[in-house]
């Protein structure tokens, strides 16, 4: 639980928002993922909510918690916000398959339970 109380929204931003991308790519392969616009453009504003939230954490807490990489996270953000023309969809199909379930538990111990 974060002690910032500040920390605790984007953490929860972070939490929902890699939620949302297992769930939407739930009983997808990647062909499906490559073939689809709408789901690519989904996955792709979720993880930039992801990075933006991240942002939002602060460096204290970040330093806390290393085990989460911060910066390959805003930095994945920055891309897909401003070189999006340099997207490479099979690169974002395999982080999410190997990176977004893990992220999920981590952030599952760090975020309080909501009311």
């Amino acid at each position: 639980m974060p002690s910032n109380p500040n920390d605790a929204a984007p953490l929860w931003d972070m939490l929902d928002a890699a939620r949302a991308i297992m769930d939407f790519i739930t009983e997808k392969k990647a062909e499906d993922y490559f073939r689809d616009r709408m789901l690519r453009g989904a996955v792709e504003r979720h993880l930039e909510i992801i990075g933006e939230a991240a942002r939002g954490v602060s460096e204290s807490f970040r330093a806390q918690h290393p085990e989460i990489p911060w910066r390959r996270i805003i930095g994945l953000r920055n891309i897909l916000a401003h070189e999006y023309g340099e997207i490479k969809h099979e690169r974002i199909w395999d982080l999410v398959i190997r990176d977004i379930p893990d992220l999920i538990h981590l952030l599952t111990v760090l975020v309080p339970p909501s009311d």
